[in-house]
Parts: structure tokens; sequence; C-alpha cells
């Protein structure tokens, strides 16, 4: 248990809002995981099922097998930028959350300073320490899931690419979907 006791002290020193900031962190590692899992895991099968669908239609040449593989598309293309915004929405909020628990720690420093004056360097010394760490917090946060947003985008633009070039073949046999 000295992980999750060191954990406690670094989140003591940063105040509350760091608490909050991993609340955040928590949900964005399982928003990556779960658009990771669904890209590398449940798309591929259901990618083939898709293109068999498309093979099996008779006609693929109307206006109307256009539109349906227009809708088909977009439809995968949706399913593939899932919570993608979300995710994006707890990258940005990581940053202002730390600016939050930075104002929220000069506060304590200027009750230091009103309190006993510009005697105790020490203490605002440690009140600065303490307001710096969940803007620290925050842009680590922050830093790592603009990072992993990047990647699944871009794994679902590649994906919904793929399917685009699948269901335009007019032979038989689908492409691989691993990746």
């Amino acid at each position: 248990m000295p992980i999750v006791n060191a954990i406690r002290d670094f989140i003591g020193l940063g105040g509350p809002v760091l608490w909050v900031i991993f609340l955040a962190c928590l949900l964005l590692w399982l928003l990556i995981i779960e658009r990771v899992w669904f890209v590398r895991i449940t798309w591929p099968p259901r990618a083939r099922r898709l293109i068999a669908e498309w093979e099996h239609r008779q006609d693929r040449q109307s206006w109307r097998a256009k539109k349906i593989r227009e809708a088909t598309v977009s439809r995968a293309s949706m399913e593939l930028h899932a919570l993608l915004p979300l995710i994006q929405m707890l990258v940005a909020l990581c940053p202002l959350l730390g600016l939050l628990g930075t104002v929220l720690g000069m506060i304590g420093v200027f009750e230091v300073i009103a309190v006993s004056g510009n005697d105790d360097a020490q203490a605002m010394a440690r009140g600065v320490y303490r307001a710096t760490i969940p803007t620290m917090s925050g842009l680590v946060v922050a830093l790592t899931g603009i990072f992993f947003t990047v990647r699944l985008r871009r794994l679902a633009d590649r994906a919904t690419s793929r399917l685009i070039g699948s269901l335009t073949l007019h032979q038989s046999g689908s492409k691989e979907f691993s990746r």
C-alpha cells in the first residue's frame, strides 16, 4: 500500500482540486481504453460484416445503392469517432482544473501574507509550491490525453477509409481490419 499512501500524500499537498483532476484523469483513461478496445477488438468483425452485407447486394450502382453505402459509411464513422469529443473535452478541462488549483493555492499564500506579513518566507514558499502542483498535474494529464486523442482519431479515420475502399470494390474479398 505504499503507492496508495504516496498518492494520498501527493493529493494532500496539492489540495482538493487534485481529487477532481484525479477523477477526470481516471475517466479520461477509461474512455481511451474503451476506444482502443473498440477499434482493435470490436470493430474488425463489425467491418467484415458490413462488407459482407455490401457484397451480397445485387445492386451496387444505382443512386439508392450509393445512398445506402453513404449511410453505412456515415454510421460506421460515427461509431469509430464516438466518445472522441468527450475525450477532447476532458483533455481541455484538465489544465483549467490545474489553474483553479493554482488560484486556490495562491489564495492560501495571500492569507499567509495577510496574517504574518512578508516575514514568513518559508510559509509563502510552501504555499507557492502547493499552488503549482495542481497546474503540473493538470498539464501532465492533458499532455498524455492529447497524444492518445490524436492516435485514436487517426485509427478511426484510417478504419473509415478502409471501409470506404472496401465498399467500392466490385469483386469479392474483404480487406484486413486489424490495424
